[in-house]
């Protein structure tokens, strides 16, 4: 359910920003709650020294290591991240706005039609595939991701586990009943058939268009399915802005790092807790932590080595050195 099992060729264009999904409508919600914004952090454009590279590697090569990756992972297969360099500033759309607006619900859906098919098909980049290489090097307990794109396990990688869940699939909000999401664009089309024959002209212009957006913004007549089984909201299948992560999924992710003796993380800002919290965790448990990102993060303090640079460059000089041992 949370593998992405419907992957085509890459595309040309860079793949609509999944951002623009989830940005808020709460300017046409009256009485709807403002909330902060999305914003690019600094830093960017600095490169470690090869020793401080090489040194990174060595503090985690023969310990068991818990992996944290976040949206820098993915910007090599077309997947814009929320606080790079090339970040746009965002009002994202919170847990609470999706379940109490069904005008936001439409402009979700709405624009997540348009852009599902091209992310649907996104590949993994360099980074994905060299991180499950190494993996044949190193002894990694677990990759624990915030990314919802199943990037992780089409590489390679052999033990996953989606923090923030998987936008492969949706559930009820109800009852519990689960969706393919390509089941899901099936139905979706066909409720609404005019969009259904303009979806590849407005794909084109949303992967180039600010968050994706092209004419989707025009949501309020678009129509979206309830449950098949009791009538329910469906929702996808990812933590929203302002939602807990599911508890078990949470537990299996500190599992993953009781059983490491170093954490590594990469391409995250950790700017928001359900990251940064396992950073702590290391430094509370007195694991080395090795921090890769291109741009500063809120753990840098935390860092026994603080790596920038680009993840595929990095993850590269790492793979060549493990090879070599």
């Amino acid at each position: 359910m949370r593998t992405v099992t419907n992957l085509g060729d890459v595309p040309d264009a860079p793949v609509p920003d999944v951002g623009g999904w989830f940005r808020s409508a709460v300017e046409h919600v009256p009485n709807a709650p403002r909330i902060r914004q999305w914003e690019p952090l600094g830093g960017f454009g600095r490169n470690s020294p090869d020793a401080v590279v090489a040194e990174a590697l060595e503090l985690f090569r023969n310990r068991p290591t818990m992996v944290l990756t976040g949206a820098g992972m993915s910007t090599g297969s077309g997947l814009p991240d929320y606080r790079g360099r090339d970040a746009r500033v965002r009002n994202p759309m919170t847990f609470q706005e999706f379940v109490g607006s069904d005008l936001a619900r439409r402009r979700y859906w709405a624009r997540s039609t348009v852009g599902w098919l091209t992310f649907g098909a996104a590949r993994p980049g360099a980074a994905h595939r060299l991180l499950a290489e190494l993996e044949e090097h190193v002894e990694v307990t677990g990759v624990v991701t915030q990314n919802v794109d199943g990037l992780h396990r089409a590489a390679g990688s052999a033990r996953v586990i989606d923090l923030h869940g998987s936008l492969d699939g949706a559930y009820c909000l109800e009852c519990g009943h689960a969706v393919h999401r390509q089941e899901l664009q099936r139905v979706m089309l066909q409720l609404n058939p005019e969009l259904e024959g303009r979806l590849q002209e407005l794909a084109r212009d949303s992967a180039t268009a600010p968050d994706g957006d092209a004419e989707v913004d025009r949501t309020e007549t678009f129509a979206y399915p309830a449950c098949a089984v009791c009538g329910g909201i469906l929702k996808p299948d990812v933590v929203f802005f302002g939602e807990n992560a599911r508890r078990e999924v949470v537990a299996e992710a500190f599992g993953t790092l009781e059983i490491a003796e170093a954490l590594v993380v990469l391409g995250s800002s950790l700017t928001v807790m359900s990251g940064l919290r396992f950073v702590r965790r290391a430094v509370r448990e007195s694991m080395p932590v090795v921090i890769v990102n291109d741009g500063e993060t809120r753990g840098d303090p935390l860092a026994t080595v603080r790596v920038h640079g680009r993840l595929e460059t990095v993850l590269a000089r790492w793979l060549d050195l493990a090879r070599q041992a």
